[in-house]
């Protein structure tokens, strides 16, 4: 019973869209409607700057972190946290309250992944940061560190279910990206 709870509300608290919300509350367009179309943080930094952008990620970060934290918490196994992140994961990726079309995932991977394990999440979000200063391309800093996860979730914790989550995450994220690694493959990606 629990874990259908925690499950749902996992889902529930992904399905909200910081970039849409904070648009709204900062007067912004909706994300979904400029720049790239895409309701995550990299979008809202072009089209309302750093600050939205940094709220925006904050948001999506907290909703893949505080979930798996909640049932860490409650003294679950490891196999629920794995359940209960992909279901904030997926909540981001296709929330139920805007048509089932939300973002590509990063910032909530993020935070699920530091829920897991502060050294996974740690690895994965000091890959991403060393990948972007040295190439400032944001899809490419993301699928890199995405790519890692499942390793860095194998060596670091040697836990199956935590591996198997980072790695349907990474597939996830992938192919969300799709249009990003056909334009970093053509060398058209902003």
């Amino acid at each position: 019973m629990i874990l259908s709870v925690l499950i749902l509300f996992a889902y529930l608290l992904g399905s909200v869209s910081s970039a849409i919300v904070v648009c709204k509350l900062m007067g912004l367009p909706d994300p979904r409607e400029e720049g790239s179309g895409n309701p995550g943080a990299t979008n809202v930094m072009r089209i309302g700057g750093k600050k939205a952008a940094a709220i925006t990620f904050l948001g999506d970060f907290l909703k893949g972190l505080i979930p798996v934290l909640i049932a860490k918490f409650l003294g679950t196994p490891p196999v629920f946290w794995t359940f209960v992140g992909l279901a904030a994961f997926l909540g981001h990726l296709y929330p139920i309250f805007f048509g089932f079309k939300g973002g590509k995932g990063v910032a909530t991977s993020a935070g699920v992944l530091l829920g897991f394990d502060l050294f996974v999440g740690g690895a994965f979000m000091l890959t991403w940061v060393t990948i972007y200063k040295l190439g400032k391309i944001s899809s490419l800093a993301a699928l890199i560190a995405s790519t890692l996860a499942p390793i860095y979730a194998w060596f670091l914790t040697e836990d199956i279910f935590l591996t198997l989550a980072a790695f349907v995450m990474t597939g996830l994220l992938l192919w969300r990206h799709e249009e990003n690694i056909k334009r970093l493959l053509a060398k058209e990606e902003r």
